[in-house]
């Protein structure tokens, strides 16, 4: 099967529960959450991450790069949409789509990059802190 790989910037409290789904699934949508935009480039999700999550008190002040391979077949029918610049592309998954989405994930979900805010409090689950921790980029982006 033919994949494609997307990356998803994230908080602390949406990888607290990406782990608690063994890394095979994102969560629900919230309630004011109508669009799951996976990005299309690394270097988008973790400005994303860089730039706002680590101010973000919702995020836990902590960005994380996600990275993902999902079936190419099934996310073909979702147009790629421009936010910005050249490589600010991303795809808008419908909340009612997700779990059909999530099912279509090939693999785990892994992290590739973190950035910490200076009021990140690292997580009490020493393994989790650890995959926070050894993926910090120190760098400014």
């Amino acid at each position: 099967m033919e994949t494609v790989t997307l990356y998803r910037p994230i908080g602390l409290k949406e990888f607290i529960l990406i782990a608690a789904a063994d890394f095979k699934s994102f969560p629900p949508r919230l309630s004011w959450q109508p669009i799951f935009y996976p990005v299309l480039n690394q270097a988008y999700a973790e400005q994303i991450a860089f730039e706002w999550n680590i101010h973000d008190e919702a995020s836990g002040y902590c960005g994380i790069v996600t990275r993902f391979s999902i079936s190419k077949s099934f996310i073909e029918k979702y147009e790629p949409q421009n936010v910005g610049s050249t490589n600010h592309d991303e795809l808008w998954i419908p909340a009612e789509e997700l779990e059909v989405f999530n099912q279509h994930i090939q693999g785990k979900i892994e992290v590739v990059s973190t950035f910490l805010g200076e009021k990140f409090v690292t997580p009490e689950d020493p393994v989790l802190a650890e995959m926070i921790i050894s993926n910090s980029r120190e760098h400014q982006i």
